[in-house]
């Protein structure tokens, strides 16, 4: 019998069983409470542009300090390869408790310490399992974009504090105690801030220590700035500021202070009790950070401290001169901000700071990020970072102030 070949070219292969087909992935519905980071479309829209000049870096641009190098490095020549304990590196939790104690003149332990992958995941950790329903959340709007999203994907509420550029971006305590209510569970404080730069006054971090412990109300302190002070205060972190340990939460990490940032050590200060709880809920997320940049750590910690007064020395530099330039470039109201290495100046109310900076990105080749990556009441905010050097600052506002100055929405105000 001949087959017809012909035919057979036209049978249609048998559908597949629908047992295994969806029409889309199926994701935790809470993962539509992690928005579009703004800081990334405006990075990944520079990186397809020629010329341009960022103002818009979250790290450190100096170098990691060639004796915590040759520890990292010694400890991979070594072997120490393997895994720490849980709570991090014995050694590591020892210069940590005499770092704090000599600092604060705290009387800490190690087992009052967690170290983490960075501080992104002290923070994850904390927030992720202090976020519950029902549970409300204080933060400031504009501040770091990793607390909202964490809270709100484990079903947490977020209450936020709008603050002004034209005021520093200050906190007002007692309108944050004034929002405490039965559903409050915790204060998020970021001092130095990312993205303002504004470091808070002893006075508003005793004042709100001192009502949360009475009202049973936790405080989580992201401290990674804390080393980066640009003017000759008093920094109050707020292991100085409270009483005692109990509902007080620090994160902290090397990244910023020791220009170490891809090497993600970070840690948690918080009673024993809460760091036993963390440990546990650790072993099931990173398990441990990496052992040689524990080492690194460590060599941080007990090394030359010369490389942080020489970052300090020249972010201040830098920051008098971009405060000054912001003062000159139309449209923008700026502060004097203190610690960290940004600003975030205000435009006009009104003016949708994401397209303007979309626009000067792309017709000036000057990329910042706008405020909206940090708040949902910070759309009129740039934020611009000085860890660029002092001839990169002046190009860039070469660049912007003329084109800002031609902009309709805000040539009132030029």
């Amino acid at each position: 019998m001949a087959v017809n070949m012909d035919a057979s070219a036209n049978v249609l292969p048998p559908e597949p069983d629908k047992r295994y087909v969806r029409d889309k992935m199926v994701w935790n519905p809470a993962m539509h409470a992690i928005p579009i980071s703004g800081i990334r479309r405006m990075v990944n829209r520079a990186a397809e542009l020629d010329d341009v000049v960022h103002l818009s870096i979250g790290q450190p641009d100096f170098g990691t300090p060639q004796h915590i190098i040759d520890a990292h490095i010694h400890a991979l020549q070594a072997g120490q390869t393997g895994y720490t304990m849980d709570a991090g590196l014995p050694e590591l939790l020892t210069a940590l408790k005499e770092y704090y104690n000599a600092k604060y003149r705290s009387t800490l332990d190690e087992d009052n310490f967690l170290i983490t992958t960075g501080a992104t995941e002290g923070i994850y950790l904390l927030l992720t399992a202090m976020a519950a329903p029902g549970r409300e959340f204080i933060i400031a709007d504009p501040t770091f974009l990793l607390y909202a999203p964490l809270i709100r994907m484990n079903g947490g509420q977020v209450r936020t504090v709008p603050t002004k550029a034209s005021e520093g971006h200050q906190i007002d305590p007692e309108r944050i105690i004034n929002m405490i209510g039965p559903n409050t569970h915790a204060i998020v404080l970021n001092s130095p801030s990312n993205p303002t730069g504004t470091v808070y006054p002893r006075e508003t971090i005793e004042w709100l220590c001192q009502e949360a412990a009475y009202r049973g109300v936790e405080i989580l302190s992201d401290e990674v700035y804390d080393n980066l002070i640009l003017d000759d205060i008093d920094y109050p972190s707020v292991l100085s500021c409270a009483t005692d340990m109990d509902g007080i939460s620090v994160v902290s990490s090397f990244s910023k202070t020791y220009a170490m940032p891809g090497l993600r050590v970070g840690w948690i200060v918080a009673d024993q009790n809460t760091i036993r709880t963390l440990r546990r809920y650790h072993m099931f997320t990173t398990t441990v950070a990496s052992t040689p940049a524990q080492w690194a750590g460590v060599a941080a910690l007990y090394g030359d401290q010369s490389c942080i007064t020489e970052m300090v020395t020249e972010y201040a530099r830098r920051r008098d001169r971009v405060v000054d330039l912001i003062g000159d470039t139309p449209g923008l109201t700026g502060y004097w901000p203190q610690g960290a290495f940004y600003i975030a100046p205000s435009l006009p109310d009104g003016v949708d700071g994401g397209r303007l900076a979309m626009r000067m990105l792309e017709e000036t080749g000057v990329c910042v990020i706008p405020g909206d990556a940090f708040g949902e009441h910070s759309s009129n905010l740039l934020r611009i970072s000085y860890s660029t050097s002092m001839e990169k600052i002046e190009e860039a506002f070469a660049r912007m102030m003329p084109w800002l100055e031609r902009q309709p929405e805000l040539a009132r105000y030029g």
